[in-house]
């Protein structure tokens, strides 16, 4: 199962807009759960889910990977986002297959899809893109600089100069796509596909989920390109204020995004 199409619906690239009721809108209709999907058994949704919650949503919190169903559509979902992890998204374990094989939901339904680092790469994917490691092997394990595009600005004017990252694999923009935000050693850094969006970066890192993969994750410090662990906190008081501004703006307007033909229906 997937789903290819160079055009999204016919969706036009326009700012995000501010978030308001419609006319009729029940308060539960605008306050559905949001999917959560998670790839470890102590993952946690971070600064997304603390951002989803003070808008009034409920987190449908589900891990395949340990044997939990993703539902057949989203209508009684008002988005999901898939969160990162250490395995790879060319990996051949099964969860991983479905959980690539599903995002062609979203894509049909034209819901509002977050993909966060691996969630990012698996959506590329989807999308007929290539995931791979750097020809250098280098690796984003740290704070770096992002770059919106000019679409990137259209859409959220507000972007941070650094983003947190820690991955070791990246990838292509998708045929169709729209590029919204560009770095050095990974090029694609955000883009958008209708109302699916993929970011490399991790917007959803808390303090102390920064302390705990700096700890467990201390391998990784030594790869090529990686940050020493004292510049993660360092950036972070400098960085940070504009990368969680960022977020929220982001979460309320991408959630607000409906599905063209819905729209046309009215």
């Amino acid at each position: 199962m997937s789903f290819r199409t160079d055009r999204f619906g016919g969706a036009e690239l326009v700012p995000f807009p501010r978030r308001t009721l419609r006319a009729g809108a029940s308060d539960r209709e605008t306050r559905l759960p949001v999917l959560i999907v998670l790839h470890q058994e102590s993952s946690t949704p971070g600064r997304v889910g603390n951002a989803l919650r003070a808008l009034g949503h409920r987190l449908d919190i589900r891990r395949p990977r340990f044997g939990d169903s993703l539902p057949e559509t989203l209508e009684q979902h008002a988005g999901a986002v898939y969160f990162g992890g250490p395995m790879s998204a060319n990996d051949s374990d099964d969860y991983i297959r479905r959980e690539i094989d599903w995002l062609e939901i979203p894509l049909r339904e034209q819901r509002p899809f977050l993909g966060i680092c691996l969630g990012a790469q698996m959506l590329a994917i989807q999308l007929g893109a290539r995931v791979a490691p750097h020809a250098d092997a280098l690796t984003q394990i740290g704070y770096y600089p992002v770059r919106p595009t000019a679409a990137g600005h259209a859409l959220c004017p507000h972007w941070p100069d650094r983003v947190y990252h820690w991955h070791r694999e990246g990838f292509g923009l998708p045929a169709g796509a729209e590029l919204l935000a560009e770095g050095d050693d990974f090029p694609v850094q955000a883009f958008r596909a209708g109302n699916a969006f993929g970011v490399q970066f991790h917007p959803d890192v808390t303090y102390a989920m920064m302390h705990c993969w700096t700890t467990r994750g201390y391998d990784g410090l030594s790869a090529p390109g990686a940050r020493e662990r004292h510049h993660h906190f360092a950036d972070r008081a400098v960085y940070d204020v504009a990368e969680r501004a960022w977020l929220d703006h982001f979460i309320d307007c991408w959630l607000a995004r409906r599905p063209v033909l819905a729209q046309a229906a009215e």
